[in-house]
């Protein structure tokens, strides 16, 4: 693996790829506690894994907590926003892989 640069994505959240093929895109996700994802949807479907630390998502209408060793599962289209409740490190995995995150890295 090389060892690709952070990038930060919003105040406290950062992030770095770890695996790209032609349908996934991997990456981790350093979050600092109090730090925020504003609500969005992308069309990719999305797997949240938390490595350690405990996050808050809105999903739609719903609200979820997960902790160390726990996944969400995010369908493409879906608005979503995440609260970090205290330093975390996540793994997001998307399929297919976002156009967006390509572009930033120079994969595009």
């Amino acid at each position: 693996m090389i060892d690709r640069p952070w990038i930060d994505l919003f105040p406290g959240v950062q992030r770095r790829r770890i695996a790209l093929t032609e349908r996934i895109y991997q990456m981790e996700v350093r979050l600092a506690a109090g730090s925020h994802v504003p609500l969005h949807s992308h069309p990719e479907d999305q797997v949240a894994y938390i490595v350690r630390g405990r996050l808050r998502f809105q999903l739609g209408d719903e609200i979820i907590e997960a902790s160390a060793g726990s996944s969400v599962a995010i369908p493409g289209g879906t608005p979503h926003a995440v609260w970090t409740l205290e330093d975390t490190l996540a793994i997001d995995t998307f399929s297919p892989p976002r156009a967006d995150y390509l572009r930033i890295d120079g994969d595009v």
